[in-house]
């Protein structure tokens, strides 16, 4: 009786709130007057230090072969292999490990040794990636987790060739109806203490953390990421079957890579969860905390040293199932560095030459690397890639109870699902401002909304943009019934919701990023001259993703994901296709989302897309896409501009033209573990030369 009673208050709140809000105001002829027309956003300006990419056939990158002999660092024979610590490198790797192909390397074959130095103002929570711990971002998980499919190296490919890279799904199989798909994993791989890798630990992740709803993977992964309906079974140590409600829904493919389908060690994980033992879940997300060593990984480099607020040191993993055409086992470099600093410092440490890479998406810095990086003894390099870094605000548009909103924050939900209110948001913007305060010259463009102008998806005639005018964006608060009744410069809500009070925002943004910060408080000037009242909630990176799928927000600051730059990732993150699939509309424990009309037609598109194959439908339905949701305004953008990749010129194997962003980050695009240093240009940088990880739960490495 108390959930039905609970649904009737709502239901009643809910209808007390439209029909203030639905009042009449005399300032609605006065509104129709000053409200600019849509159009197009004006074209950005000319940004000459774009990097242009080389593309490249997909099948170029690599493939999974055995290869006549292998070799490894002289070193690692010497010292562990002679010495029986190790097997023999053959016998460390897969009967068909994965090879990289020389052709797709810009500088070929390389060498082993030296370090790459890196900078993160990130923390470690601890290792369980799975149960959604953060490794301090930067690049550690992407060095740690390997996936079943890979994608950010597709940056590089002809869009009509794109498709998800196999990794550990060397292969897929679908069915004749397309309601199957069969993959078949990497036989022999071994995590890096040594134990194999199978299906086992695919479906534990799967069964124990997707979709577990008690389990929150780092990523956000949920059984409707691969779509609703969908299942997984195992068939052998090496195959399971998907299933899906769709048939050939190829665009889940891309969900099997970075960040959302990446297994950990079952051996070491299973034994600490819920089901399997007398923990609760906060005591098995916390079984692995930063100081737990040589955490099990599939990918290139496994943690041996952890130093609160110092530095994170990742080894070379000894079981690497990866190799070159010369059959040498990569990684090429033998050690990570993660300095525990700030992001800033991470671009001022990088250009510097103190550190040896940086994504440069905080434009604050960009004028200085600039000039620091024209001097010919520089240590760095930069290179621009699109624009493809977007910031938006997104607002809650769940007015169905996720969250629990106390009566201002459901009358606030009611205002974000008003067209009205939304165009007198977006009008009220001066991007060019908010731009410009970020940082001058030709880097930051007008940015409405919708996909990011530097998507192969994006089309300028589709999208509609609605210019400053504050005016304007005044009489629209009018026609959505809200004006200043207490004459203090801020409008109230209508008598009889929220107690007629000031309409007042909460605005969650994250304190970890300058930009995030810079722009949020711009929003709240803006909003100030239009009589509204935001207010800020910063809060650190874990603590906003957690207050965000929890529904704790009115409005958020968010930079753009995946679904907004590559589309074909994530593409069910650009609707409610589900019930947790959206970022900002999701459904209570009734498993219900509110649909607004316009939300259906996109929600539609999506599921469109998600099952064609058809690359000219593709294209026709993201315009659509673009057209609907920039019209309605369902996400209100606020600037967008380029990122820079800072690497130090004694690296090579760099990709031209590697976005910081777009499939995953670059981190992950220049594919790490084919970089080296050539011989005559290594650093003496290694902290721990000549060792190996040690066993689980070990402290270092072993010697």
């Amino acid at each position: 009786m108390r959930n039905f009673r609970g649904i009737g208050i709502l239901a009643g709140r809910r209808i007390g709130i439209l029909a203030g809000l639905a009042l009449s105001v005399s300032a609605l002829a006065h509104g129709s007057a000053y409200a600019s027309e849509p159009t197009t956003p004006p074209a950005p300006a000319a940004f000459p230090a774009e990097g242009k990419i080389k593309y490249v056939a997909r099948d170029s990158i690599l493939e999974f072969k055995a290869l006549p002999e292998y070799h490894e660092p002289d070193w690692v024979t010497e010292k562990y292999v002679k010495t029986g610590k190790l097997p023999p490198v053959k016998d460390r790797l897969p009967k068909e490990p994965l090879v990289f192909k020389t052709g797709n390397m810009p500088d070929g074959i390389g060498v082993y040794g030296d370090t790459m130095r890196h900078v993160i103002g990130g923390r470690p929570e601890g290792w369980n990636y799975g149960a959604g711990q953060t490794q301090g971002w930067g690049g550690i998980d992407i060095g740690l987790s390997e996936c079943l499919t890979r994608t950010a190296p597709l940056f590089q490919v002809e869009a009509k060739d794109t498709e998800p890279l196999p990794n550990l799904a060397r292969s897929w199989d679908w069915s004749k109806d397309g309601h199957t798909l069969t993959m078949h994993l990497v036989e022999g791989a071994k995590w890096s203490d040594g134990v194999a890798f199978n299906a086992d630990d695919v479906m534990f992740y799967w069964d124990d953390e997707v979709v577990d709803p008690n389990v929150s993977p780092l990523n956000g992964a949920t059984a409707e990421t691969f779509g609703v309906g969908t299942t997984l079974k195992k068939v052998d140590d090496y195959t399971v079957e998907w299933t899906f409600k769709d048939a050939f829904p190829k665009q889940y493919l891309y969900a099997m890579a970075y960040g959302t389908f990446c297994p950990g060690p079952a051996h070491i994980l299973k034994p600490q969860h819920p089901k399997y033992s007398k923990n609760t879940y906060e005591q098995f997300k916390n079984a692995f905390p930063p100081e737990y060593m040589n955490i099990p990984v599939m990918g290139a480099w496994v943690p041996v040293e952890y130093r609160p607020d110092d530095i994170i040191v990742l080894r070379r993993n000894p079981y690497y199932w990866k190799v070159d055409e010369k059959g040498n086992q990569l990684p090429y470099l033998n050690e990570l560095h993660y300095k525990l600093s700030t992001w800033a410092d991470r671009d001022v440490q990088a250009v510097a030459g103190a550190a040896d890479f940086s994504n440069l998406e905080q434009p604050e810095n960009f004028v200085a690397s600039l000039k620091r990086a024209a001097d010919k003894d520089a240590p760095a390099r930069l290179a621009f890639g699109p624009r493809l870094i977007g910031y938006n605000l997104r607002m809650n548009f769940s007015a169905n109870g996720w969250g629990n909103p106390d009566e201002r924050g459901q009358a606030i939900r009611e205002l974000n699902r008003n067209e009205d209110f939304r165009k007198g948001i977006t009008m009220a913007l001066d991007r060019k401002a908010l731009g410009d305060s970020l940082v001058k010259g030709p880097f930051t463009a007008i940015y409405p909304g919708g996909f990011s102008s530097g998507t192969s998806f994006y089309d300028r005639n589709s999208t509609v943009y609605y210019p400053f005018d504050i005016e304007g964006a005044k009489a629209e608060l009018a026609k959505a019934g809200l004006k200043d009744t207490d004459g203090d410069g801020f409008v109230n809500f209508p008598a009889g919701t929220a107690g007629g009070k000031n309409v007042e925002i909460v605005m969650l943004v994250n304190n970890d990023y300058g930009t995030d910060k810079s722009l949020a408080e711009g929003v709240v000037g803006q909003m100030e001259k239009l009589g509204i009242r935001v207010v800020l909630n910063g809060l650190n990176g874990t603590q906003r993703d957690a207050s965000q799928y929890s529904g704790r927000f009115d409005w958020l600051i968010r930079r753009n994901e995946q679904e907004l730059t590559s589309v074909v990732q994530n593409t069910v993150q650009l609707a409610p296709v589900g019930p947790k699939t959206s970022w900002d509309h999701r459904a209570p424990e009734s498993g219900v989302v509110d649909l607004m009309p316009f939300e259906k037609e996109l929600v539609d598109i999506v599921n469109k897309f998600v099952s064609s194959s058809d690359n000219d439908e593709r294209a026709s339905l993201m315009k659509t896409f673009q057209k609907i949701s920039t019209e309605h305004v369902y996400n209100i953008g606020l600037t967008e501009y380029p990122g820079a990749l800072i690497i130090n010129k004694r690296f090579s194997n760099i990709p031209q033209g590697t976005p910081i962003f777009m499939f995953n980050w670059a981190e992950d695009s220049i594919v790490r573990e084919r970089v080296f240093v050539a011989a005559d240009k290594q650093q003496k940088y290694e902290l721990f030369p000549d060792q190996l990880p040690g066993k689980p739960g070990d402290k270092g490495p072993t010697n």
